[in-house]
């Protein structure tokens, strides 16, 4: 049995057996458990877990930060009785916060600004609101996740939080290259400089006394770089614009962080799909193709239009449980700030109020409540529309669908299924997909015999009319009982969808949003259709297209009674 030497305050060796180390954790715990103003244990506490720290890190970790809280909150109990040992207390909490800050981000962002009055500190006073952000940053750091997505309102510390979390990162990893982008040189110098005040200044940051084996070798305030440790070919820090050059000059890997910051500069940019479309592209070809496998993404941005990058990933990964997306919004379900920081740094509620009645609507949900926009020249807003939590009762007069078919391109696959109540349709169920055909085309098929879809037409442009063929095959052989018609358009889609627009506003009913709020084809058609913008190109319009290619096929069908029947084969 491996045997280890410890040695206590009191400088008494005790030999213990290795395994014997948690059980006098557990002992001591619950002798300060019984007597909380013991310093003697609390100190005792401390050396055990730096014994403890050598074989198992993640015990050592767990009754360390116990310890922490527990001077935590004895240092202001003893400040109104025992002064002296309120300063024990007090300097045992900062050693404690010293020994957990390589591993744990909370201890870290503590112990790093220990040196400032408490009022000056930036995390302090925003700890007990920042909590839920440090937590996402200490799962990022910890491989629970790989991307983190981070959206508040602004001024309330997000990107100082960051920077910060950058700092502990580079510190622990000192040879590995991070990369920060934001949408011009201004903001990523600024950052730059941040970073660097932190790694630099010992009167004011603790970064050194954390990370001594992390030493600064090189800066370039021309390049935007930082170098810790050694010299290397891609520095631990890099800053570029997302317009800037990044090629050679960065690469993120295994254990690198890719930060992105405000890739989006205003709502001027938010409101054109195609200006939006280019930076979604820079994103992809400029930054986070200097990524490679391992390597772990935070970026955090104004949730301005569903189409912005930030807004691109939680789409495409919204099933993925190791992408996280935190949107902590200005006011709560209370109407009351989520920012009331002590110290009088925060963002009180009569503040945010005024704020609200002060700017319009759209701006204010996007900007301060986290609630994406695409305001001016929106054809189908979320006001405009009729929804549904149920089906009336009944049997419907008939349950039909169209479908707008891709081929191998960018566009998606759109079919809907709407169940016909008099004169309205309410759409109940959808396909929106942009995978495959081998894998769409049996959604489809699957999607009209579920349903039981009495008749659906295809667009039979391009390879529609071929994919028709296929799902009619698909439908007959599963005993489905859909007749499937094809049409071919020559008619403008802009114009289509623009003239159909009022019908589909006042014939279709859609699903209440919380119906749908967990994601999937449904919630991907309601933001491709309340995204649907008048003033630009449109990345994706597959869905009002459909829709207006929904409401010309009902439309055709009035005059004439819709009856189920027995297929004909």
């Amino acid at each position: 049995m491996r045997r280890t030497i410890v040695l206590n305050n009191m400088g008494r060796f005790l030999l213990l057996e290795e395994n014997s180390l948690e059980q006098l954790l557990e002992k001591i715990s619950e002798k300060l458990k019984k007597d909380k103003f013991d310093h003697q244990a609390a100190a005792d506490l401390l050396n055990i877990c730096r014994e403890t720290m050598k074989t198992n890190k993640p015990m050592a970790l767990r009754y360390a930060l116990g310890l922490a809280e527990h001077c935590e909150g004895i240092v202001p109990l003893l400040a109104k009785s025992d002064l002296e040992n309120a300063r024990k207390f007090l300097e045992l909490h900062k050693n404690t916060l010293h020994f957990c800050a390589k591993d744990d981000f909370d201890s870290y962002l503590q112990y790093l600004e220990w040196n400032r009055d408490p009022e000056n500190r930036f995390y302090l006073p925003r700890r007990e609101i920042l909590r839920v952000l440090v937590q996402d940053l200490q799962d990022l750091a910890d491989r629970r996740i790989v991307f983190l997505g981070i959206s508040c309102p602004p001024r309330v510390g997000k990107s100082t939080l960051c920077i910060m979390f950058l700092s502990w990162m580079m510190g622990r990893n000192p040879l590995k290259a991070n990369l920060m982008t934001g949408y011009s040189d201004t903001i990523t110098e600024s950052f730059y400089k941040e970073l660097l005040l932190i790694i630099s200044d010992p009167t004011v940051y603790n970064f050194g006394l954390v990370f001594p084996e992390s030493p600064l070798v090189r800066t370039s305030a021309k390049n935007e770089n930082i170098e810790l440790l050694a010299k290397s070919r891609f520095p631990t820090f890099t800053a570029r614009s997302i317009t800037g050059s990044m090629t050679g000059s960065v690469e993120v890997g295994e254990g690198g962080v890719f930060y992105s910051d405000d890739l989006v500069e205003g709502v001027e940019e938010a409101l054109s799909p195609a200006r939006l479309e280019k930076k979604y592209e820079l994103y992809l070809n400029q930054a986070k193709d200097r990524r490679k496998d391992g390597s772990l993404e935070l970026m955090v941005g104004t949730r301005w239009n569903v189409l912005d990058p930030l807004g691109r990933v939680a789409e495409q990964y919204r099933d993925n449980p190791l992408y996280r997306f935190r949107v902590i919004p200005a006011l709560d379900e209370l109407d009351e700030s989520n920012f009331q920081y002590k110290f009088g740094v925060g963002f009180s509620t009569a503040y945010y109020h005024d704020m609200r009645a002060s700017i319009d609507e759209a701006t204010w949900w996007a900007k301060y409540m986290g609630k994406p926009y695409v305001r001016e020249g929106l054809l189908y807003d979320d006001k405009s529309l009729r929804r549904f939590y149920e089906l009336p009762d009944g049997d419907p007069d008939a349950i039909l669908s169209i479908c707008d078919t891709k081929d191998r391109g960018t566009d998606y696959a759109f079919l809907p299924v709407v169940y016909q109540y008099g004169q309205d349709f309410y759409v109940e169920d959808c396909v929106v997909d942009k995978g495959l055909p081998e894998i769409v085309e049996p959604r489809l098929v699957s999607m009209l015999c579920e349903h039981r879809v009495h008749l659906c037409r295809f667009e039979s442009n391009s390879a529609g009319g071929r994919i028709a063929d296929k799902i009619q095959e698909g439908v007959k052989e599963r005993g489905g009982r859909t007749h499937i018609t094809k049409r071919y358009t020559t008619a403008n889609k802009e114009t289509k969808i623009i003239v159909n627009a009022p019908w589909v506003k006042s014939r279709c009913l859609f699903k209440n949003e919380s119906e749908y709020a967990k994601g999937g084809d449904y919630a991907r058609m309601m933001m491709f259709l309340t995204t649907y913008t008048m003033d630009g190109k449109n990345p994706h319009d597959d869905v009002p297209d459909g829709l207006a290619m929904l409401a010309e096929y009902a439309q055709s069908l009035t005059g004439s009674k819709v009856e189920a029947f027995e297929r004909p084969f």
